[in-house]
């Protein structure tokens, strides 16, 4: 999305919002709109969209229909790729037994399943292993590794995790295995002893690789895995007295993945998505439809229910649970042992809601107490639950708009997760950070990060922290001013429009929900539902009403604002996107609010 000039006068006049931000409408040259709508037949608004974005008239078809085939051709080839299928080829060829090495997170269950599904329909009978996250730790580690060769396995594929374990994989070589790394995040110069490789994000890769290549979540580089193997086995004849599998057809995993690990939806990652999404709503994977029914879902699933109904439940069988269930889920044939496993993690991720609450509550009232507005915010606490920091840190820095890292520490041992702002590169940070000194371990990328860090030292971190990155963050506040699409009245805030927006979709990291702002809006009910969010009813003076909702708003000062403003019946500015709300047969448009103002 292109930025508005500085100087152009805040959206509405609003300068200091409710959660203290400067409203920005977005910039689009009416020509390029106009010349849109006529080339493609587009609405005005969704031409107008897409002009505020970036795309112009040349790119504007493959934006709005994204497709596998178009993009992949224009994929360099990645650095091991051909090796890493060399050596899946042979050990299928030979009945070597493959195991695949997982991390917890959603992007690593559906990399480990995606990996899983298609070893099995080639004809291979692999193991997988994912660590147990409070023992053992992300990524791999040698007495695992050893565990996998005793078990028979003589090649290990490494997904979403592996690029810096450098003594955990040179315990694994001396053991006899051969592992494969796919994975996404920032390398070090210096590579871990492995026979393969494959991330956009080594340092030495070719450096005319396009950006969008380089954001892929791991299971889009797990995708490139298997359909380069795929490709291979065919030419080798292996697929003379068996079925050849459609990669495309696990296209839900990799949307899924995609989604929650929260990459931007562009190029390659904004065509998987799109197509994903398609391949998920045929509910073809028994562990994703059990899951889509135990969440409730009744209407084809969207970035929405990926990112924010099915990803929590896959994780939280690794922040709360046992590790493997993600995996489990997901890989699974069976209807019954899916449905067992998808309410396992429904309850589980109950649980993981109450543990975040208590932890979140710490570590805002440890930041709050400690009286300081720092550009980097470094909350600890000793027996917080390292299963939530991740998500805590997300809501923290969604609260402040900050770079946030919450630490979990045990026995003088914090286990830190991080995430960051747009612009600001955490994973580089982090990786400083440890070349520094500081940190046992520590890696990442760009938007969110991981260490380990000794408990002395967490305040040698805050500075360095800071030192390393306030300039970044305040270069940064106005790129993250609350971003408008458009003015929008009550009243046109309807179904219809909404149906208009979807072809402009899938959105998501990058390429956000449209975003509205509609001034003068009378709140004429809101009452506070669930985890602290504000339900409201809106009516504007075109004669409209609108349901609304503000999730979390009371976290903070826009919820009391909405209750006030409804209890004087004092108009406000209210900025959010439209949602389509489906009930017994009925669509709705209702808003979800981000933000609220008052009228000077």
């Amino acid at each position: 999305m292109s930025a508005p000039a500085i100087d152009q006068p805040p959206a509405l006049g609003v300068r200091s919002s409710f959660t203290g931000q400067c409203w920005r409408l977005a910039d689009a040259d009416d020509r390029l709109v106009q010349a849109m709508v006529q080339r493609h037949g587009l609405p005005d608004i969704v031409a107008r969209l897409l002009a505020c974005r970036g795309v112009d008239i040349e790119t504007a078809a493959d934006f709005l229909n994204p497709t596998i085939r178009t993009m992949l051709p224009a994929l360099p080839a990645l650095r091991d790729l051909d090796r890493a299928c060399e050596r899946l080829v042979r050990a299928i060829a030979g009945g070597e037994t493959v195991a695949v090495f997982g991390d917890y997170d959603v992007d690593g269950a559906t990399s480990s399943a995606l990996m899983l599904r298609f070893l099995r329909a080639v004809g291979a009978s692999p193991l997988y292993y994912v660590p147990d996250r409070i023992r053992e730790g992300y990524g791999p580690n040698a007495e695992a590794m050893r565990h996998l060769r005793a078990q028979g396995a003589s090649v290990v594929v490494t997904v979403d995790c592996g690029t810096t374990a450098t003594a955990p994989l040179a315990a694994a070589r001396e053991a006899g295995l051969d592992v494969i790394v796919v994975d996404h995040h920032q390398a070090d110069a210096a590579l871990p002893p492995c026979a393969a490789l494959v991330n956009p994000n080594r340092q030495d890769e070719d450096l005319g690789l396009q950006d969008q290549f380089r954001s892929l979540a791991a299971v889009g580089v797990a995708f490139l895995l298997v359909a380069g193997v795929n490709s291979a086995l065919q030419a080798a004849g292996w697929f003379g007295q068996r079925p050849r599998p459609n990669p495309l057809d696990w296209l839900d995993l990799v949307a899924l993945g995609t989604v929650c690990d929260v990459v931007p939806l562009n190029g390659l990652n904004r065509a998987l998505v799109a197509q994903g999404l398609k391949v998920m709503a045929r509910r073809g994977n028994p562990g994703l439809a059990a899951l889509a029914d135990v969440a409730g879902m009744t209407e084809p699933p969207g970035t929405y229910h990926a990112g924010f109904q099915l990803g929590p439940r896959v994780n939280a069988g690794g922040r709360v649970g046992r590790s493997d269930l993600g995996t489990r889920l997901l890989s699974t044939d069976d209807p019954v042992e899916a449905r067992v496993i998808a309410e396992e993690l429904d309850r589980l991720n109950e649980e993981r809601k109450a543990i975040e609450q208590m932890v979140q509550e710490a570590a805002v009232a440890g930041l709050e107490s400690a009286g300081r507005d720092e550009m980097i915010l470094v909350a600890s606490g000793e027996g917080w639950h390292p299963g939530v920091i991740g998500i805590v840190a997300g809501r923290l820095k969604e609260k402040y708009r900050r770079p946030t890292f919450v630490i979990a520490v045990e026995g003088g041992i914090g286990k830190g997760s991080g995430r960051s702002v747009m612009g600001v590169d955490l994973g580089a940070a982090v990786r400083a950070a440890a070349q520094a000194g500081l940190l046992e371990n520590g890696g990442g990328h760009s938007m969110a990060a991981g260490l380990t860090v000794r408990e002395e030292r967490i305040p040698e971190l805050r500075a360095f922290l800071a030192a390393h990155l306030a300039s970044r963050v305040a270069a940064g506040g106005e790129a993250s001013a609350l971003r408008v699409d458009s003015l929008l009245t009550v009243a046109g805030a309807t179904p219809a429009l909404i149906d208009l927006l979807e072809q402009a979709g899938p959105y998501g990291a990058g390429h956000r929900e449209p975003r509205f702002a509609l001034p003068q809006a009378r709140l004429v009910k809101a009452d506070v539902v669930g985890e602290n969010h504000v339900r409201c009813i809106l009516s504007g003076r075109d004669g409209g009403r609108l349901k609304a909702i503000a999730f979390r708003a009371m976290d903070g000062p826009l919820g009391p604002a909405l209750l006030t403003a409804a209890r004087n019946g004092t108009p406000l500015h209210v900025a959010g996107h439209l949602r389509a709300d489906r009930w017994m047969g009925r669509v709705e448009a209702q808003l979800m609010i981000d933000d609220a103002a008052a009228i000077l």
